[in-house]
């Protein structure tokens, strides 16, 4: 009797380090629905308390839990969801980060009172925004020093939060732009976009990729790539 055909080993998921999302809003709830999707685990969390977000945890199933935003704050990667005016509010009551991969999916911008007379001056007023003005710095430079002794890299913040949880559509993967100083949390953070159904696109540098790919008026901002 001849020796059993030799079978390789089944292939083997990379292994995703754990997440936390701060915010439960239009983007971390998104992209929460992104990781459900595909089996992947998160703690959400926003400033109202898990227990507002029963339903949402309810929704996604069971490999997304609701936590505290010191919970949510403590994974491995994390990734900031909040709005621009409330970041200094968040971030500034968290402990140390501790070498922690902060992902900064945040952009500058402030949400109109639909309600108020409209601003000629301002070039997005027809979306519901205003830039906000960061004297000449880009908005990951600003976010960098309010997450100190993270290691910050840029992704989320480019696409319509309403498609975040569709990565892959039309026969391809959408493209998520991502950026950073620091080779082995980049590597992480492309580990988690690939295992969500991403194309991941390396823009380098926060310095470069972190102008490039912030809302409004970087050059790569609100860019739909597919990869087919």
């Amino acid at each position: 009797m001849g020796s059993p055909a030799f079978q390789a080993p089944p292939k083997q998921r990379k292994k995703i380090m754990n997440i936390g999302i701060i915010g439960a809003g239009a983007l971390g709830s998104n992209l929460a629905r992104a990781l459900a999707r595909k089996g992947l685990s998160a703690t959400i969390s926003n400033s109202r308390g898990p227990a507002s977000l029963a339903p949402l945890v309810a929704e996604l199933g069971p490999t997304i839990k609701a936590g505290t935003t010191a919970e949510a704050a403590s994974a491995d990667i994390v990734v900031v969801a909040v709005r621009w005016s409330d970041l200094g509010k968040v971030l500034g009551s968290l402990p140390a980060w501790n070498g922690r991969i902060v992902i900064d999916g945040t952009n500058p911008v402030e949400f109109l009172d639909p309600n108020a007379p409209a601003d000629p001056s301002n070039p997005l007023a027809a979306y519901g925004i205003k830039a906000v003005d960061l004297g000449g710095k880009y908005s990951s430079e600003v976010f960098r020093e309010l997450v100190p002794g993270a290691r910050v890299v840029k992704a989320f913040n480019h696409l319509d939060v309403n498609v975040l949880a569709e990565p892959e559509v039309s026969g391809g993967q959408r493209v998520q732009f991502y950026s950073g100083d620091d080779a082995a949390a980049k590597a992480e953070v492309r580990k988690l976009l690939e295992a969500i159904g991403y194309f991941a696109v390396d823009l380098g540098a926060l310095d470069v990729g972190g102008r490039l790919a912030e809302l409004p008026f970087g050059s790569l901002a609100a860019t739909n790539f597919i990869k087919i």
